[in-house]
């Protein structure tokens, strides 16, 4: 009976993994096909030929090199500040005793409940003010301080026995280095799995680039993709092509931090 109990979870197990991977082995597929074999009203899985007619549109179409050098920086310098910024403030929030400690921390608690489309507006007058529209750094500038980011990592901090600090500090240690040598080291899952976050969040943000720059060369992968559909006419292979080309980084970012990231995950669910 346990087999076959065993058995049904794999099963459901299965097909959800089935239906999870399936549009992205349809995009990849797709992106070999001519604009016939799309249009086609018989649905085709498998291209009757690959070729990589599509691929040399969308890299034509698409400045490509630029778009992956802004996805990097953008990824990078979100990843860097909300590492910095949000362990800070999660610590304080973990460890520290300060006046209208919950008021503060429930004004982040809102943030996170919230859309991020309220915030656009306010976010772009503060870029317009210090001349900061179609630049890089404004497409860093909504991450340089992450709600979720605080929120994980406090989960971490609490967690910690307060015989650590308490040794430390006894040791001569103040509270930056209590913060930086004792206590960051042992929520490294915590921080990978927020950089991950990080990066898929910011990988799959659409909008915002799109407000505050207006010239191509700055656009992320995710904004730029958005010039390969046509207003009347949308060749779907090619846009099944760049949609392939820009699902590349995230992925192999994934793939090196699989372990960690689900660690993380994992974790974070248990505390608190």
């Amino acid at each position: 009976m346990n087999r076959l109990k065993q058995s049904q979870v794999y099963l459901w197990l299965s097909l959800g993994a089935f239906i999870m991977i399936f549009p992205f082995v349809w995009m990849v597929l797709s992106s070999f096909k001519t604009i016939g074999e799309m249009n086609s009203v018989y649905i085709k899985l498998w291209p009757a030929q690959f070729n990589l007619n599509n691929y040399k549109l969308a890299i034509n179409t698409v400045p490509f090199v630029s778009m992956y050098w802004n996805t990097f920086l953008m990824i990078l310098g979100r990843i860097l500040t909300a590492v910095i910024f949000s362990s800070m403030a999660a610590y304080g929030f973990a460890r520290l005793e300060f006046p209208f400690k919950k008021f503060l921390f429930s004004i982040v608690l809102f943030q996170m409940m919230v859309p991020n489309q309220i915030f656009i507006v306010p976010q772009y007058l503060m870029l317009a003010k210090i001349g900061m529209l179609n630049t890089v750094f404004a497409l860093i500038f909504p991450g340089l301080v992450s709600a979720f980011g605080t929120f994980l990592l406090r989960q971490f901090f609490i967690s910690l026995p307060m015989e650590l600090e308490e040794a430390a500090i006894i040791d001569g240690c103040n509270r930056g280095q209590v913060y930086i040598y004792i206590m960051l080291p042992l929520v490294k899952s915590g921080l990978v799995a927020l950089s991950v976050f990080t990066a898929l969040f910011s990988w799959k943000d659409l909008m915002w680039p799109l407000v505050v720059n207006m010239s191509l060369k700055k656009m992320p992968l995710s904004s730029g993709l958005a010039v390969l559909k046509g207003i009347y006419v949308t060749n779907d292979g090619v846009l099944m092509a760049g949609a392939t080309l820009s699902f590349i980084p995230i992925l192999i970012i994934y793939i090196l931090s699989q372990r960690q990231f689900i660690e993380g995950v994992a974790q974070s669910g248990l505390k608190g």
